[in-house]
């Protein structure tokens, strides 16, 4: 069993054949699939998705790259589709200074409008970040000790670095504060050197693994990307640590399932 814990899987890259990308997921061994989303419109469609299909969970949330649609109601839109039945996280949030489609500062505001929503609502945040690792961790680091001052259950489960792209440092920092570290495609890279050398140290309870499908797809299956393939994702990081894939595939699901809690949105 594999949980692919973040997939685009509304995206145009799936009209013709969604159907097909979730049974060959189910054959996979991919029980789960955590769908984000990228702005608020996104995030109905996302929820929606989710509603239709047993396998498919929901996060609503807006994208760094999408913080210019952020207006004086988004908080309280977001926070409705946040309260539906299939969603599990707010996300995909973070920052983007590689894109800069938004500045900076205005990125960090609806980061943080968005941190504080998950907090009420005691969601974990899965976390997007592209250049701006020093800004995401500050951030995150500080929303985390609030939560622990304020007793927050959510403190001990706070959110995820997907995609990770960061050093050992920025690692090791955010896997103190209880964050879970994703690895995705790029882990198989044959020139990933230092991705595979830092998974390797990597606590193997910190970690998940996801597709962050129709994007990033593995070697050596470099066309477009699906949940199925969330699998050679697993088989690398089960070689690298040198342990059998079925302790990789035991291990990342129960760390999905303890962060996102799958079990009780059934």
């Amino acid at each position: 069993m594999l949980i692919d814990t973040h997939c685009h899987l509304d995206f145009e890259a799936f009209d013709a054949d969604r159907d097909a990308v979730l049974a060959r997921a189910a054959e996979a061994g991919v029980s789960v699939m955590l769908n984000p989303s990228i702005d608020l419109q996104n995030s109905a469609k996302v929820v929606q998705l989710a509603e239709q299909h047993a396998s498919v969970f929901a996060a609503v949330g807006v994208h760094p790259n999408d913080s210019a649609s952020w207006v004086s109601e988004s908080a309280a839109k977001l926070k409705g589709l946040a309260q539906r039945s299939r969603v599990v996280a707010i996300g995909e949030i973070g920052l983007d200074y590689y894109w800069d489609k938004a500045p900076k500062v205005l990125q960090q505001q609806v980061l943080q409008h968005q941190l504080s929503l998950a907090a009420e609502l005691e969601l974990p945040v899965i976390v997007h970040n592209r250049d701006a690792g020093s800004d995401v961790l500050k951030l995150l680091l500080d929303w985390q000790a609030e939560l622990l001052r304020a007793a927050s259950p959510l403190a001990e489960r706070p959110g995820v670095l997907h995609s990770f792209s960061g050093d050992r440092a920025m690692a090791g920092s955010a896997i103190a504060a209880h964050f879970f570290i994703g690895l995705s495609g790029p882990l198989t890279f044959k020139n990933a050197r230092d991705l595979q050398a830092m998974a390797a140290q990597l606590p193997l309870e910190s970690l998940l693994v996801e597709t962050d499908s129709p994007f990033l797809s593995p070697h050596p299956q470099r066309q477009r990307n699906e949940p199925a393939k969330v699998r050679l994702v697993a088989e690398k990081l089960a070689e690298l640590k040198g342990v059998q894939f079925n302790e990789i595939a035991a291990a990342t699901t129960a760390n999905a399932e303890r962060l996102f809690r799958f079990g009780e949105r059934q």
